[in-house]
């Protein structure tokens, strides 16, 4: 299991990508960070294995209750790039 982000470390790099105001403006590890920090914190707040959210190539989190997928491709992914996925998760 990947070591968990610590609060600061992510709330930084999250603002950091908003400050920026376009994804692309940041460097590639604050990037991959924030990504990081905001998968981990859905897995965290809506834990279980239904979904998976993937943002290659920075990571990817199973969550939601209901039924556990273990292997191959799960039925229900989204997936999209780094822009557009912290877009949705800072609003």
């Amino acid at each position: 299991m990947p070591r968990r982000i610590g609060d600061v470390e992510g709330r930084d790099a999250v603002a950091s990508v908003v400050r920026a105001d376009a994804a692309a403006s940041v460097d590639r590890n604050t990037l991959a960070l924030a990504v990081r920090y905001t998968l981990q914190l859905l897995a965290e707040r809506a834990p279980g294995g239904t979904v998976e959210v993937r943002v290659p190539p920075f990571g990817a989190v199973q969550c939601i209750e209901g039924p556990r997928h273990t292997r191959g491709t799960p039925p229900n992914v989204v997936e999209t790039d780094a822009a557009t996925w912290l877009g949705l998760a800072t609003g």
